[in-house]
This record gives C-alpha cells, structure tokens and sequence, in this order.
C-alpha cells in the first residue's frame, strides 16, 4: 500500500498559490504544440497556422471542458450557484466537454483558414494523449476521482479523503489514457496512409475503450452514483462516443 499524501499546491508567488492542476494544462499544451511543430508537421503553411489554432484550441478545452462539467456532472448546483462557473481554479473539468469544444473550436478555425477540420484534429488527436497524461497525474496528486476501495498491493490510501485502501485510478488513466494511446496512435499514423479522420475516429475508439475499463475501478461520483445497468456517468457517455469513433473510422478507413 502506498500513501498519498501530496499538496495540491505546486508553490506560490507571493499570495497567489499555483496549483499542480494548472501546471498539468500549461505543460499539456506546450509539449503539445511542440511535439506537432516538431514531429508531426512538415508543411511550413501549416506550423505557421498552428500557432493560430493554439489560441483557439485553449479556448475550446477551457470553455467546452468547463461547460461540459458544469451541465454533465453538477448542473443543479451551478444553477444554484452561477458565479462558482467561473471560478475553473476549484476544479471541475469534463474530459468529454473538453472534446466538444475542441471541436467547435476547430471547426470555427478551420472555416475561417479554409482548410480540412480533420488535419487539425489528427493533431491534436496524436498529442492529446501528452496533456491526458499530465491531467491525470494532478488529478491523482490533488486526491480527486480516485479509486474504488481494494485490497491490491499497489493500493493508494489518500489521506485527504479518508483511511480507505484504494485503486490509483487516476495513474490507470495516465498509463492507458496517455502512454499506451499516445503509442498507439503515433505507431498507425506511421504505418498506415488513411484519410484525414482516421486518426480522430481512432483516438475516440482506444480513449472511450480505456475510459470504460477503468471506470470500473475509479469511484462514481457522490452526488451521481451509479446509473443504468450499473454503469457510472462516464462510462455510459464512453459507450456512445465508442460507437461515434466506429462510424467515423467506417467511413475514413478506406484512402
């Protein structure tokens, strides 16, 4: 058993405390960008273009993934309380808000410059898996959506919560969620010549599988629990954004 006992707040600046949680978004986004600029974009119109996207991109995950939360997971309350949406420091982000906005983002920008949605979603597709990664070691580093109780030897006890032993969800997430789908899906884009989408309907494929799986081991939130056939609020939304990745992977697999 291991015991998670870490300070959510990085450090701080004179009054103002910086949180691992912000760090995880920082970081995210710049290995992000550079891995695109360096790795994956060769056409020098479209790096250029891809310091635009990134503006649009921040919006999109700040907004989408704010707004997904508050209306999935916490609607009531925040109707009760308005003010509290702003404040994106308490936490309180939805992974699947975050894809939605991300793609009006996406589309907005890609409208405007005139070019295929698809090429910058691959993008961010093949580097999203970095800023997952990051996310899920502040989510386990603040004792947030941890595990349900077990008696594995790799159990968590978060002292923050409670006394229980538990699974290292969060770390489960970072390991499949971001190490093995980052691997995946950069291995298939070198190996396979599809059409722009392939690698978005494959992201959506392997990310709902994996969020599925693990969400048996994460607890279900307290005020949600668990819903149909016993499924939690994550893991029914996987299950509809799986079966959206198939049909999109239906009709790019073929070049």
């Amino acid at each position: 058993m291991f015991i998670n006992d870490f300070d959510p707040v990085a450090f701080n600046i004179f009054s103002l405390e910086i949180r691992w949680y912000s760090l995880s978004y920082i970081f995210g986004v710049i290995f992000g960008w550079f891995y695109c600029k360096k790795k994956l974009i060769e056409n020098e119109r479209y790096q250029n273009m891809f310091d635009d996207y990134i503006f649009y991109l921040i919006i999109g995950v700040i907004i989408g993934g704010r707004l997904g939360y508050v209306i999935i997971y916490n609607l009531i309350y925040y109707l009760n309380n308005p003010f509290e949406i702003l404040m994106i420091w308490q936490g309180g982000m939805s992974f699947h808000g975050a894809v939605i906005g991300i793609i009006i983002a996406t589309y907005f920008f890609s409208l405007n410059k005139k070019v295929n949605i698809f090429y910058f979603l691959d993008l961010v597709c093949l580097s999203a898996p970095i800023g997952i990664f990051f996310g899920r070691i502040s989510n386990y580093i603040n004792s947030e959506l941890y595990g349900r109780e077990t008696d594995v030897l790799w159990s968590v006890k978060f002292v923050l919560i409670d006394n229980l032993k538990r699974h290292p969800s969060q770390i489960y997430e970072a390991i499949f969620e971001g190490i093995i789908l980052f691997i995946i899906l950069n291995y298939l884009v070198s190996r396979v010549d599809k059409k722009e989408g392939y690698i978005s309907s494959l992201f959506l494929i392997f990310y709902s599988f994996f969020r599925f799986i693990i969400e048996f081991t994460r607890e279900p939130d307290a005020h949600i629990g668990l819903l149909l056939f016993n499924l939690s609020i994550g893991q029914l939304i996987s299950i509809f954004v799986f079966f959206i990745g198939i049909l999109l992977w239906k009709t790019k697999k073929n070049v």
